[in-house]
């Protein structure tokens, strides 16, 4: 593997951003046999990386067994190619190795779809490279016009043929791929706007991958959510109904990890997955505390959410695995954080806007679940209002909406209707207005 420390790149490390490479290696199947990386102002405009490091790269394949050259960055079609020519070595740069683990860990049609789509994007500008072996085979063959001229017919043989045919072939399939999203995406409006009839609030959980999303909404909603110890362990937004204090209930869905320069093509091929974020009332930033490179993570959730314009939602930040601490104190119920990890959470909230109301959990453990319970329904409360309704018997659905989904102080029973005090969500202002007492 290979990287290169640069101006901007950013708020990582270079050593963290190819540790980080490794563990997307070894998720993709990949044994890692060596890293390196380099300074540079700039990089290469032909080969990304100086001519000195690539021969050194081309004496270290050798010497390790290597097969694969993995770049930690996204590199173009022309430098792929340059430097596949100089070292005779696969290479694969960091959005082809996101794109396969998201290959490998759909399991449903859309996401299958999704991962799809971003792929075929990725490869369309980079078909050229795959055919430049035939181009060689027909310019080394003297054709008419000999000289220069068999350098031409190579260029216009075989390659160049099936290149087109390529090009046609991926472009009508995206094109295709793009109708079928719209189509996920049609469905995924109208189950939301089902759900915006049914008045449910929803919360997402939102974070940097392996973070601990799915485990949080496998305990909080006794859902059976793939949780495992890897990067990009699922894929589909999950919802399920979670019951919060007072007889109040949300939905809580599960959204795709953050991971540091998210593919631009995965973010808009997970459009429709991503649009959950978007419609939420509430969002979870789920972040690990004991993560070395937490404040990263942190920084870049913050900017992946700006990305979709989504930053300025109500965000509850929960400080997840604090059980692998020693920098926390437990007292019945409440659980605090002290030490460093305090400081930490301090400078988040300080330095990236974070709201101050962070929440110290385990969703492993269970630890400080309630806390986060009651911090959610303290931001859902920001949004009810007031509301006094007479509601007549005829319309008995609707006192059952006003238990089910506001606050009801006062309640009598007359000739009229049921006369009812309390709060409840803006959304059902338009509902109730006829009704108002």
């Amino acid at each position: 593997m290979i990287g290169v420390e640069y101006g901007a790149k950013g708020q990582w490390a270079v050593e963290d951003s190819l540790a980080e490479l490794a563990q997307l290696a070894e998720t993709a199947g990949v044994e890692v046999v060596g890293t390196i990386y380099q300074k540079l102002d700039k990089p290469h405009p032909a080969t990304f990386i100086g001519k000195g490091k690539l021969e050194e790269v081309d004496l270290l394949k050798d010497e390790l067994h290597a097969d694969v050259l993995i770049f930690d960055d996204e590199l173009s079609p022309n430098q792929l190619r340059n430097i596949e020519e100089r070292i005779s070595l696969k290479v694969i740069d960091r959005t082809a190795l996101i794109l396969d683990i998201f290959a490998a860990r759909a399991q449903t049609q859309e996401a299958r779809l999704q991962v799809e789509l971003a792929q075929m994007e990725y490869r369309l500008p980079r078909l050229t490279r795959m055919w430049t072996h035939l181009a060689r085979q027909g310019g080394g063959a003297g054709g008419a016009g000999g000289g220069t001229g068999g350098m031409g017919v190579g260029l216009r043989g075989p390659g160049e043929t099936q290149l087109e045919v390529d090009r046609r072939e991926i472009g009508g399939r995206i094109a295709k791929l793009k109708v079928e999203i719209a189509e996920v995406h049609k469905h995924r409006e109208l189950y939301r706007q089902r759900r915006k009839k049914e008045g449910l609030p929803v919360v997402a959980l939102v974070g940097y991958t392996n973070a601990g999303k799915s485990t949080l909404l496998n305990k909080l909603t006794a859902a059976s959510v793939l949780a495992e110890d890897k990067l990009f362990a699922t894929l589909d937004p999950t919802t399920r109904q979670l019951d919060l204090p007072l007889g109040r209930e949300t939905l809580l869905t599960d959204t795709v990890g953050f991971i540091q320069r998210l593919p631009t093509m995965l973010v808009a091929a997970f459009r429709a997955t991503l649009e959950e974020i978007s419609e939420a009332d509430v969002l979870v930033h789920v972040l690990d505390i004991t993560h070395p490179n937490a404040e990263e993570q942190a920084r870049t959730v913050q900017e992946v959410l700006k990305e979709l314009k989504v930053d300025g939602k109500p965000r509850i930040v929960a400080l997840n695995k604090i059980d692998l601490l020693e920098e926390w104190q437990a007292d019945g119920t409440s659980h605090k954080l002290n030490g460093s990890a305090a400081g930490l959470s301090d400078k988040l909230v300080a330095e990236l806007g974070l709201p101050g109301d962070y929440v110290p959990i385990s969703a492993q453990q269970g630890l400080g679940l309630d806390n986060l319970k009651e911090a959610i329904a303290t931001q859902l409360d920001h949004d009810l209002v007031d509301v006094r309704v007479m509601i007549p018997y005829a319309h008995n659905e609707l006192v059952s909406i006003f238990h089910q989904r506001g606050r009801v102080a006062e309640e009598s029973y007359g000739e009229a209707g049921v006369l009812i005090v309390g709060k409840l969500p803006s959304r059902y202002q338009a509902q109730f207005q006829p009704y108002a007492s």
